[in-house]
């Protein structure tokens, strides 16, 4: 029963680079006379994720895109149960503000003053795990290709079998989380349910889908581990980019991949993602740092 009243929120530890290091984004509440992180609830049906992201919009003007996973927030409000999740996220310009989200005033410092300044301890330990990560230098969407339909119902070659009608409307409903990570770059497995999984979100961002057979499944003979070990490679190189990126593959590749640059190749089964699911992988000059399932 408690799950049923558990009200839902999400926000974010928005950040930007200064001359002197790092400065945070926090928002002011007259109605409550507090200083906090951006956030607030989900809509029906809305992915945390997102909701994160429109609600710092929202309530800073700021458009961020997503890097890392920070631990969510757990308290009673108005008496029942809530649960925010957050994220560190990187400015990336203006826009979104919205005057009835109760915001008066938002003040950007580093993130020392931030923890004095905020007036909730578990918005202090928020701040305390952003501080604790190292710099990130890329992020990359990993996603599993939408739903397919059966090989066996399928008379073509496996390479052609497209989305099916399920798998067309999961790959509409994941390009506005594709947008949301920013990616300069979609790659995609040859395959065409690959390439048709990203097409929604190409067309919404106005970005051509390059084809990396590196993110295909093995064939005539080669080994998982190769295809495992060159997918985590090509994956890697992206990160050094700076730039986000989004990639498309299957699901006989994924989960080595996850496991190679997690350094946990004998065990892969924690990285099993279902069909039009995926990871949001942030990593820093040493590697990968945070694994985040969508």
């Amino acid at each position: 029963m408690a799950a049923l009243n558990e009200v839902r929120a999400a926000g974010g530890v928005v950040w930007r680079p200064t001359d002197g290091g790092t400065e945070v984004c926090l928002v002011h509440r007259p109605r409550y006379g507090d200083w906090t992180l951006p956030k607030g609830k989900l809509e029906p049906g809305e992915h945390p994720l997102r909701a994160a992201v429109r609600e710092v919009a929202e309530e800073s003007d700021v458009r961020a895109v997503p890097q890392v996973r920070l631990p969510a927030v757990r308290y009673v409000s108005e008496g029942r149960p809530k649960v925010v999740d957050y994220w560190s996220m990187r400015a990336v310009g203006t826009g979104g503000f919205q005057p009835d989200t109760e915001v008066d005033d938002v003040r950007w410092l580093d993130v020392d003053e931030a923890v004095r300044l905020v007036s909730y301890p578990h918005d202090a330990e928020v701040l305390g795990a952003f501080a604790a990560l190292p710099a990130v230098t890329g992020t990359v969407l990993l996603l599993r290709h939408a739903r397919a339909g059966k090989r066996a119902t399928w008379s073509g070659p496996d390479t052609a079998r497209p989305l099916d009608a399920t798998g067309r409307a999961q790959a509409r409903a994941l390009a506005p989380l594709v947008a949301l990570t920013g990616p300069v770059r979609l790659l995609s497995a040859s395959v065409r349910r690959c390439v048709q999984t990203l097409d929604p979100a190409a067309a919404l961002l106005d970005l051509p889908i390059e084809v990396a057979g590196d993110f295909d499944e093995p064939v005539g003979g080669q080994q998982p581990e190769e295809r495992a070990l060159a997918a985590a490679a090509r994956l890697a190189e992206f990160a050094t980019g700076g730039q986000p990126v989004a990639v498309c593959s299957q699901g006989k590749v994924i989960p080595g991949a996850l496991a190679q640059l997690t350094g946990s190749a004998g065990s892969t089964g924690e990285f099993t993602t279902p069909k039009a699911g995926g990871w949001l992988l942030a990593f820093t000059a040493g590697g990968l740092v945070a694994t985040d399932r969508l």
